[in-house]
């Protein structure tokens, strides 16, 4: 639990963060959005920055999570996430923080891209309908299509991306030489479509966070806007 409020603390402040501004920099000056593809280099952009700021609150959690599932012997036994980063570094090396760096930033780029993208484009496409206005209603139905497509896009990555995080060494070679090479031995060995294996559960633990997250982020940039900006 810890490891994983850290990572929400890193790297989801980070991108959203990120993203709002970008957003709102590149607008129109009438405040008209930009285009999808504009929208979806903005999310690429700001997950990268945002997956290289939670990368090692993200290694922490990936090996607190499994750390049950390994022979007693193999356990590492981390008391909390800032435990876990402390041992890391000094037993590892500072670099082990950003063990998996690359994968989790392709990750982020391809995750962003769909949920921060699809996000803004379902929300401008239902208020253009006309039968939505600019409330929780229309919110929450555009962070589930967000939610989906962000499934569908992300899971051979977030794949990739656990198992070069959590992969061990074998007679001293690492598991995995790269993002690429897991793919093709999960392809081979396991078949194409299990890289979407736990396609609704993933789904069932996406939507309902990307539904929050949307939720909470329009309510908190409008308490803002009325706040401060108004002020």
């Amino acid at each position: 639990l810890s490891a994983g409020l850290l990572r929400q603390a890193t790297y989801t402040t980070t991108r959203l963060g990120i993203y709002s501004v970008l957003l709102e920099r590149f607008g129109g000056a009438d405040g008209t959005p930009p285009p999808f593809l504009a929208k979806a280099a903005m999310g690429m952009t700001a997950g990268a920055a945002g997956a290289f700021v939670g990368t090692p609150a993200e290694v922490a959690l990936i090996r607190m999570t499994a750390d049950g599932r390994l022979p007693p012997g193999e356990r590492r036994g981390y008391r909390n996430v800032f435990d876990a980063l402390v041992r890391m570094a000094r037993e590892e090396g500072v670099l082990t923080l950003w063990r998996g760096c690359i994968p989790t930033m392709a990750r982020a780029v391809v995750v962003n891209a769909a949920q921060l993208a699809s996000y803004s484009q379902s929300k401008q496409f239902l208020l253009d309908s006309g039968h939505f206005h600019d409330d929780i209603l229309c919110h929450f139905c555009a962070s589930m299509i967000s939610g989906l497509v962000t499934t569908a896009a992300s899971m051979p990555v977030d794949i990739v991306k656990t198992r070069i995080q959590n992969m061990r060494t074998i007679d001293g070679k690492p598991e995995y030489r790269n993002g690429l090479d897991v793919l093709l031995k999960v392809v081979r060995y396991e078949g194409f479509f299990s890289l979407w294996k736990g396609f609704t559960p993933y789904y069932a633990r996406l939507g309902p966070h990307t539904v929050l997250t949307f939720i909470f982020l329009e309510q908190m940039n409008k308490w803002y806007q009325r706040i401060f900006l108004s002020a």
